[in-house]
């Protein structure tokens, strides 16, 4: 499963990338807000929303918009289980993956086009994490400082 949110900012890339995902790449979305463009609201809300769901199976990826992206990674990323980055190229998005099993994509609305963030996400989705050894010995480190209390 794919989770979406945005905040205010990336209201209307969000909804677009959800049409998008749902008629071009004809993957299952989820919108966990906000619903309608609230002027003011918070990224931090929503980043929780969509890491939350990420982080109850493997299997579910996640992306969030906002002004920068940075708001909607930082949250994220406090969310044992996620690995959130930000996708400011499609080079970027793959390497996220690829290196770092990265489940939650991050996306800046102020310095993308549809269509560059469009390439983007589908990099993201259909680039899959590739096992060596100190790729595998890097995740379990980040493992090991979530669980320490």
């Amino acid at each position: 499963m794919i989770y979406i949110g945005s905040d205010y900012m990336g209201f209307k890339l969000k909804k677009q990338l959800i049409t998008y995902l749902k008629t071009q790449l004809h993957l299952p979305v989820t919108d966990l807000g906000p619903k309608v463009k609230t002027e003011g609201d918070d990224a931090i809300d929503y980043s929780v929303k969509v890491a939350r769901a990420v982080s109850k199976a493997k299997k579910n990826l996640g992306i969030l918009i906002c002004y920068s992206g940075h708001a909607m990674c930082i949250t994220a990323n406090k969310i044992k289980g996620v690995r959130a980055s930000i996708g400011y190229n499609i080079e970027g998005a793959e390497l996220m993956r690829l290196h770092d099993d990265a489940n939650v994509l991050c996306l800046a609305s102020h310095m993308l086009t549809l269509e560059h963030a469009s390439a983007i996400v589908k990099k993201f989705i259909e680039t899959e994490f590739i096992l060596i050894d100190r790729r595998v010995r890097r995740l379990k480190k980040l493992e090991k400082l979530e669980n320490k209390k």
